[in-house]
């Protein structure tokens, strides 16, 4: 168990990126909380209940994260030039991002989303560039490499719009200027990526072996760039004054939408399919069911409040219930396994 581990700088040394994931899965769940509170109002205490447990989340993980860089800066730098632990970087910087929106949308406090939205903009830039440059300078990518984990880099340059789309209104003159520029920068360079990695995710699907029982999960982050690209455009529209004629690009984030209805069925079927032919065992990559599915629940909502589709509204509520239960078994699962201590083994 984690309490008889001879040393507890096994934590540090083996505390891998991934566990930031927890702070965007909780994060979007509690926002989507609040959204469906309209329909069980028991859930708007829920929102404010993850909201606060997510912030002590996001602390306690950030601590032995930078720590790792300190002490174990080797260790640290060699998951970065993994060809698939490298992806779940920006997780942490995403992380804030989501909580600049938790903060906006359910503390109604600005002056700290801003905080979180700035620092999280700029590393996930960093991140959403260093990343792909390892690979693209590197040769020792392979097929075998080739997993949805690698959306997760463009997916936190769409993720920059959801609450910095938010933030435009509320500043002025140049730093207006400069926010709305990283919002259509995060956008259009996360969605065009996220497409080109599409491609070759597609092609490794049909033409390649499954993935790793570890790495099956992943399959959901497909509904993140769509999900979290359906609310961040309709969001940054909303807020772009400039923007005269709006309705073409909300019909593009309806169709955007409707791409998702197929990502779901297809995630719950080859979920179904490990589950029951080539098994499911617990990692931490099981929080990949919770952000991406949470991403989409949220654009559900968002495309039912605009074109006033209620049937679209009840699946997002649908979806929701899948999202609770997903992330509280994985909640529970990280938990049992953390106590043990076998998250920390090398």
């Amino acid at each position: 168990m984690l309490r008889d581990m001879k040393c507890k700088c096994q934590i540090v040394k083996n505390f891998t990126p991934s566990w930031f994931a927890s702070v965007m899965g909780t994060g979007i769940l509690a926002v989507t909380s609040l959204f469906y509170s309209q329909y069980i109002p028991f859930l708007k205490n829920l929102a404010y209940i993850l909201f606060y447990f997510n912030i002590i989340i996001f602390f306690t993980l950030l601590v032995p994260w930078i720590l790792r860089w300190i002490f174990f800066r080797k260790d640290a730098l060699r998951d970065l030039e993994h060809p698939i632990i490298s992806n779940f970087y920006p997780t942490m910087s995403v992380g804030m991002l989501v909580l600049a929106t938790d903060f906006i949308v359910i503390g109604k406090n600005f002056g700290i989303a801003e905080i979180f939205w700035f620092i999280g903009t700029f590393l996930t830039i960093f991140f959403g560039i260093l990343t792909p440059y390892i690979m693209f300078k590197g040769e020792h990518v392979k097929i075998d490499h080739i997993n949805p984990a690698w959306f997760i880099p463009p997916v936190g340059l769409i993720v920059i719009p959801i609450a910095g789309s938010l933030i435009i209104p509320h500043v002025s003159g140049i730093l207006q200027e400069f926010v709305v520029f990283l919002n259509y920068f995060g956008w259009g360079s996360g969605f065009f990526i996220y497409l080109s990695l599409l491609a070759i995710s597609m092609y490794r699907f049909i033409l390649h072996h499954p993935l790793p029982n570890t790495l099956a999960p992943t399959i959901w982050i497909n509904l993140g760039p769509i999900g979290a690209g359906t609310v961040a455009l309709i969001n940054l529209i909303k807020n772009s004054s400039f923007i005269t004629m709006q309705e073409p690009f909300f019909i593009f984030g309806l169709l955007f939408w409707g791409f998702g209805i197929w990502w779901v069925i297809m995630a719950i079927a080859l979920t179904l399919h490990y589950i029951k032919r080539l098994k499911l065992p617990y990692a931490m990559s099981w929080w990949a069911f919770t952000f991406p599915l949470g991403a989409y629940v949220a654009a559900s909502h968002t495309i039912s409040l605009l074109f006033k589709f209620q049937l679209i509204d009840y699946i997002g509520l649908a979806l929701y219930g899948l999202l609770i239960v997903l992330w509280s078994v994985t909640f529970v699962k990280t938990f049992i396994h953390a106590y043990r201590g076998t998250l920390f083994k090398g």
